[in-house]
């Protein structure tokens, strides 16, 4: 096999043990995989993954995989993309990995495991996520980085991502270099995802997700046959690779492989604790602060003027909102539910809730500049006028839920526990609880899939 970055990339991933990851990296995955299956759970309600069904005909009860949360059985490719949909329909999935990581890992991972129909141990299946984590992750910022990287059209999580599921259900299936190399290369095939949705409010990009997941069960399935994936995908300049094809000038495949193990990449994603695109999550956490740091309450607003990177504004400056879609895509939006409702969670991204016409005069009484003094990875600034004249301004460089400001173990899984009752009866939701947080002992991770039932 010739010796290529993505091979390189392929040893590293066949040469991690369990023991190379550190206890609080384990705990966290753990945390992570409950989080996800929590928001996939109530966003199997969602309209969009009803829409998916009905467009793919899957209504029966006969197949190797399940759609979590719903009385359907469906071939395991079929359920990867079904409960990737679900993982991101409602926005609640966590953030800076690929750049949704697990709901595109896991959805791949657990079809994997449905399909293989034999014992998996907890310690098999944690790695196999975390290598998924580091995979997308490693291939988004090898192509600069974020902000780079969906700069320029691209949705990394539908882009990136398909690498991290092919990673992680590669590692599950064991296969050895050879095979997650090929796995890799046939994983370019189906990367995918532009930004495009953004300007309609169409829901698109819940596709992306789903569309990654299957994508890279299918990549890690078909090197599992045999079938030979393009070797210099990753190379730089190569005609077709994907830095090539995906990227710009700014690309650094080294950085695939840079420092391997050292730096966990779970490690940096967060956990939301709003049901809108992180890139509001700041400007709610800075009118939080403001709020209680003065005593204030939202009736004591008169006005909100809130600064932003040209980059952000692009992704979620606007105010238009016709849609669940939009809404969750809107820093005013979620600004003017934060103020109105004193929070932004699932019942705040309803159609009557964004409706709702106290919602248009908070609005109207805010307003958003690009400010090009920023960075586009800044956070925004947020400047609020009190009705007796008073100003304060605050910017929240950390926001709730990432690496520097974690929530707590009990607020995740109070959140997780929320989520899942929505679908499942408690007892049920309980015990997925129990398994999930005590997954390093578990000798067959199958019995998994029937907690996930509805």
């Amino acid at each position: 096999m010739a010796e290529t970055v993505l091979t390189a990339l392929a040893a590293n991933i066949a040469a991690t043990d369990f023991s190379h990851f550190p206890e609080s990296t384990i705990r966290k995955a753990k945390l992570h995989i409950l989080d996800t299956l929590g928001v996939s759970l109530a966003g199997a309600t969602s309209v969009e993954t009803k829409l998916v069904i009905t467009a793919l005909g899957t209504t029966g009860a006969r197949g190797e995989a399940s759609a979590w949360g719903l009385p359907l059985k469906t071939d395991a490719r079929t359920a990867a993309f079904i409960n990737g949909v679900s993982a991101h329909a409602f926005e609640l999935d966590d953030s800076g990995g690929c750049d949704h990581s697990g709901a595109v890992v896991l959805p791949a991972v657990v079809a994997a495991l449905e399909a293989m129909g034999e014992p998996i141990d907890g310690r098999l299946f944690l790695k196999s996520v975390l290598l998924g984590y580091e995979v997308g992750r490693r291939i988004l910022e090898a192509s600069g980085g974020y902000e780079i990287h969906n700069g320029n059209g691209w949705h990394s999580t539908g882009t990136c991502g398909t690498f991290g599921a092919a990673a992680a259900v590669a590692t599950l299936m064991g296969l050895d270099r050879e095979g997650i190399a090929s796995a890799l290369g046939c994983a370019l095939s189906y990367s995918g995802g532009t930004w495009a949705f953004i300007h309609d409010g169409g829901p698109a990009k819940k596709l992306h997700a789903g569309r990654a997941a299957e994508g890279g069960y299918l990549a890690a399935r078909l090197a599992g046959a045999g079938f030979q994936g393009p070797l210099s995908a990753f190379d730089d300049k190569v005609w077709g690779g994907f830095f090539q094809t995906f990227g710009d000038e700014r690309a650094v495949p080294e950085e695939l492989c840079r420092d391997f193990g050292q730096s966990w990449r779970l490690n940096r994603c967060s956990i939301k604790p709003h049901a809108t695109c992180r890139g509001t999550h700041s400007a709610i956490d800075a009118i939080d602060l403001m709020l209680e740091d003065n005593e204030l309450k939202s009736t004591d607003i008169a006005g909100v003027a809130v600064g932003m990177s040209g980059f952000q504004f692009g992704m979620c400056g606007h105010k238009t909102v016709t849609s669940r879609a939009q809404a969750q895509m809107s820093l005013p939006y979620a600004v003017a539910a934060r103020l109105h409702y004193g929070k932004v969670s699932l019942a705040e991204l309803e159609e009557r809730a964004w409706r709702d016409p106290a919602i248009g005069k908070w609005l109207d009484r805010l307003t958003v500049r690009i400010d090009d003094r920023m960075r586009d990875e800044d956070e925004p600034s947020v400047e609020i006028q009190t009705r007796d004249g008073r100003i304060f301004e605050a910017t929240i460089e950390h926001p709730l839920g990432g690496p520097f400001n974690p929530l707590s173990d009990e607020r995740i899984i109070a959140k997780y526990s929320d989520l899942a009752r929505i679908v499942l009866p408690e007892t049920r939701a309980a015990a997925l609880r129990d398994v999930v947080l005590d997954i390093d002992a578990i000798a067959d991770m199958r019995p998994l899939i029937d907690l996930l039932k509805p």
